[in-house]
Order: C-alpha cells, then structure tokens, then sequence
C-alpha cells in the first residue's frame, strides 16, 4: 500500500529537518511525501529544495510553495496532489515515533480492511521533545464516543484517499476546529469504518495554533459545536464542557 505524508509549513527553519528526517527514516517502502509551504522568508524554502527527492535516495515527491488561505487551505492542497492509497499528516514540528510506524500503520489497515485508523500520541514541549506535557491515549473506537467530546488525534489518524474522494476535504470556513469538522463527518457522520492501533504513532511539538492560548481553545470548541450542526447533525448537551475534561485528564495518562 502507498501511503502519502502530507506536511504543511510556513517559516519553520528551526524545526523542519526533524520533521522530514523523521517521514524519511520510514521502513515502510511505499511513501510519497508531500510539503506544502506557505511562501516562506526565514529560509525554510532552501531546507526543502536540499531534501527534493533525487536519484538513488529518498527525498520529497512533491514541493509547493506558495500564498495560501491558512493551513487548511494548504492541508486541501496537499490532497489535491496525493495519489497514496492512504493519507496521513505530519504536522512541521512533529515528529513520526519510530521509523516502523508507517510499516504499522499499513498493516492495521491490512489486517482489519478498515478505512481509518488512529492510534495514541504524546504531547512534548515545544522546545525540548523529549519532555513529554500530556499523552493522548485514544482507546478503542467507539462511533458514540463522539457524543461525549471524544475524538480521534488528527496528527495520530490515516484515512484512505477514497474516503476524501468520497466525503470531501477540510472545510476553509472553520479556522482552528476543521480537522475536528472533518473526522465528525468522516468517522460519525459517514459511519467510516474505524479501528484504534493501541501504539504512540506520534510526538506531537505543543504550541500549535489550536492549543497555543486560552482565546485559541475557545474559538476551537466554538468551532466544534459549529461542526454538528454544518452537518446537520445536532449537537449533544455538555458536548464542549465534556471535551475540555477529556485534554485535562491527558495530563494524567
């Protein structure tokens, strides 16, 4: 199975080569990776140009960069491009577990026939990875879990291309809550078959745009509640009080 790795990014010098070093350690033989930049200045542009994918060694398939609309518009654009059978997002910063977890990833896959699979990641800082601030331990899947605040890591989750071909991209209206949107309409909605690989899949750099401050985490869980009902689905009682317990109870795994 092909299995295509989309990063996106806008200057982030510091951190990029871990990120690639880390898609590109992979056992697994079968990896496009995908970098969507957004028009970078710090000099990110010249990291990305060293590691295009040249003969005899492994590299970036495909490089674009370019304005954009804000990570979702670029995250749409990395799905436009991809031809792997199965799709998954390596966020800048982050960094994959091990260089077998694409290899275990495409078996769960294999062994199950299902069409997403999520599995756990640890949340370090921003500064030192190896200082590990909260742990996502995802559990087994349970559809109704959405209904309680639950959802799957957006970082620790690989989908099959068909299910995008099928249900759409990420939703450019929503700021900080799309990849939220996108799996309640994927996994609840759709009923997409869905299986939890019980492995960290992920070390996940905090900081980012959707946790990074107390006026950033409201806006999310506004957008949340806005996402049952884009669906025309309707939203449970206590949906964003339940989801707030569940990343304070991160802090105890």
């Amino acid at each position: 199975m092909n299995v295509s790795l989309i990063t996106v990014c806008r200057n982030v010098l510091p951190v990029i080569r871990e990120t690639l070093d880390s898609i590109l350690a992979q056992t697994h033989p079968d990896i496009e990776l995908i970098v969507i930049d957004g028009a970078s200045t710090d000099g990110t542009v010249d990291i990305l140009n060293s590691y295009r994918m040249a003969p005899g060694r492994r590299g970036i398939d495909i490089l674009v960069s370019e304005p954009d609309k804000g990570i979702y518009d670029a995250m749409n654009k990395g799905l436009a491009r991809a031809t792997g059978d199965i799709i998954g997002f390596v966020n800048a910063g982050d960094l994959l577990m091990t260089p077998e977890t694409i290899a275990h990833v495409v078996a769960a896959f294999q062994r199950s026939h299902a069409d997403a699979v999520y599995g756990d990641i640890i949340m370090v800082d921003e500064k030192d990875l190896f200082k590990v601030h909260r742990t996502w331990l995802s559990g087994t899947y349970h559809r109704d879990n959405f209904r309680k605040g639950w959802m799957p890591p957006h970082v620790g989750t690989f989908i099959r291309k068909s299910v995008y071909d099928r249900f759409g991209h990420f939703n450019t209206d929503l700021r900080i809550g799309a990849d939220y949107e996108i799996l309640l309409r994927f996994l609840y909605k759709h009923h997409v078959p869905t299986v939890h690989l019980r492995e960290v899949l992920v070390r996940f750099r905090l900081g980012g745009m959707s946790n990074g401050s107390i006026k950033h985490i409201l806006k999310a869980n506004r957008e949340v509640r806005a996402s049952w009902g884009i669906n025309g689905l309707q939203a449970p009682p206590l949906l964003v009080t339940r989801k707030l317990w569940s990343k304070v109870m991160q802090f105890f795994h």
